[in-house]
């Protein structure tokens, strides 16, 4: 992840173990990130609403896939919204990879994600 984002240390860390929890395709993990009112949308999926929905379609995911990986260009921060940006790459079951860009925006309430919104092209997966 950059240094040169004035993101403050609890922003750096938060989305840190965030991403190690989706990376570890942890939905018991990425349930302590989540508040329970959770708006979630995944590229051009439909909005999906509700802590356990969204727990249950990553789960979903995470089966469709063998891993995934995280890697950030950029990180920021303005006021409750934390917006990240980087390359994510898959493997997928069949063991071939995939590597594309992302862009995920956060919007923070009691500080637990209320919006979670990630912007990336998984069609090719």
């Amino acid at each position: 992840m950059l240094d040169k984002n004035p993101v403050s240390s609890k922003t750096r860390k938060f989305v840190t173990k965030l991403y190690q929890a989706v990376d570890a395709k942890s939905v018991d993990q990425l349930e302590t990130f989540l508040g329970e009112d959770l708006r979630f949308q995944l590229g051009n999926f439909g909005v999906i609403q509700g802590k356990s929905t969204v727990l249950d379609a990553n789960a979903a995911f995470f089966a469709s896939i063998k891993s995934m990986s995280h890697s950030f260009d950029g990180l920021w921060q303005q006021a409750d919204n934390i917006i990240c940006t980087g390359q994510v790459h898959y493997t997928r079951l069949d063991d071939s990879e995939l590597t594309i860009p992302f862009a995920t925006v956060l919007q923070m309430k009691n500080d637990l994600i209320q919006d979670y919104q990630v912007y990336v092209d998984i069609s090719p997966l």
